[in-house]
């Protein structure tokens, strides 16, 4: 099958990182059987990629440039293989092959997954695609409390989200956004409901937290895969539905880039309905993807807060400095997050949200 991930297209990885690399590898064990290191686009603001390519199925090595979870390295390293452990049971992620600890010449350390061969999803058209991919991932079996870690598993999952979007927030102040801009945000995080009705769809389920289209390949048995996963946790799929179909998720990414319609949004909603059975209640679906859409417009004002800080010497947790990544990546960003924190574009999303909730609730 031709290769056709889009992340290959243009390399953008230090050359740097491949010496590293293969000292690590041969140092674990994990050399065997390949031919080439080919560094991927840099298309992240999280990580590194090197192609591996191997005698027995070809890898991907992902290498952390920071820790969005806040996480010291070698605790980054086990949260995330968590996560492609976990994810990867529904047959809608790559499978975890090793983890490279870190050392002083690769300071955060890297994961080894499989390969995907792919092209970048196509909206409206892969929508069912992306429901039956994340529906695999909500309905896995949720162990017991105590063996969750070492994920997130708050104990009240919109509780949680309320706490972490009240710490984004304190960032619109430092964003320098105008008040037009800043007050519609701020009504909308003070509308959010202090707590959810109960019910099946405010259970805490294993769940992405970062859905968004360009995360996800189409192979050419058309089965969507969600590659990137470091931020898993059990918590509400609303906030996975949501962060693949809001207006600040659909444009994000170049290669998937759409702007959908309520009308397809609310049928991506039905399909996901249908491939998991589980019920959903309108008004938690609702309520988790508005604040999902806060999640991300408190994160840009985070960022462009951040995003000018020199890059933490010590390689410590989270780092937003644009010195880790391409200047073509950062402009990108740079661009999108001005647009979704612009008032056109947070009415549009608001004036969305009512016509979503007229169509779900019929």
């Amino acid at each position: 099958m031709p290769d056709t991930d889009s992340r290959r297209d243009t390399p953008r990885v230090p050359s740097t990182l491949r010496d590293p690399l293969a000292a690590a590898l041969a140092r674990t064990g994990l050399d065997a059987g390949i031919a080439a290191l080919r560094p991927m686009a840099d298309t992240g603001l999280a990580h590194h990629h090197l192609w591996l390519e191997r005698s027995g199925g070809d890898w991907v090595a992902r290498l952390p440039k920071q820790s969005q979870m806040r996480l010291d390295p070698a605790a980054n390293l086990a949260y995330q293989a968590a996560c492609f452990s976990r994810a990867s049971r529904g047959g809608h992620a790559p499978a975890l092959h090793g983890l490279l600890p870190p050392d002083p010449t690769l300071p955060r350390g890297g994961l080894l997954v499989d390969a995907v061969r792919g092209r970048p999803a196509r909206l409206p058209e892969d929508l069912p695609r992306l429901a039956e991919a994340l529906a695999s991932l909500h309905t896995l079996a949720v162990p017991a409390a105590e063996a969750r870690a070492p994920l997130l598993s708050p104990a009240d999952p919109w509780a949680a989200m309320r706490e972490e979007l009240d710490e984004q927030a304190r960032f619109l102040e430092q964003a320098g956004l105008p008040d037009a801009a800043r007050a519609p945000i701020e009504a909308e995080l003070a509308a959010l409901p202090r707590r959810l009705p109960p019910g099946p769809g405010a259970g805490p389920r294993l769940i992405s937290f970062d859905a968004h289209p360009g995360n996800f390949l189409i192979t050419e048995d058309g089965r969507a895969v969600l590659v990137d996963l470091e931020k898993c946790r059990y918590g509400l799929v609303g906030f996975d539905l949501a962060h693949a179909s809001l207006y600040t998720s659909t444009t994000w990414d170049l290669h998937s880039r759409a702007e959908l319609t309520p009308g397809e949004v609310a049928a991506f909603y039905r399909d996901w309905l249908a491939a998991t059975g589980l019920a959903g209640e309108v008004e938690t679906l609702l309520a988790c993807r508005r604040a999902m859409w806060l999640w991300s417009l408190t994160w840009c004002a985070k960022w462009r807060a951040s995003h000018r800080r020199a890059q933490d010497a010590r390689r410590r947790g989270e780092d937003w400095s644009a010195a880790l990544s391409d200047d073509a990546l950062i402009a990108h960003v740079r661009e999108r997050v001005d647009h979704y924190l612009s008032v056109a574009a947070i009415e549009h999303v608001r004036g969305e949200h009512r016509d979503l909730q007229r169509r779900l609730a019929s």
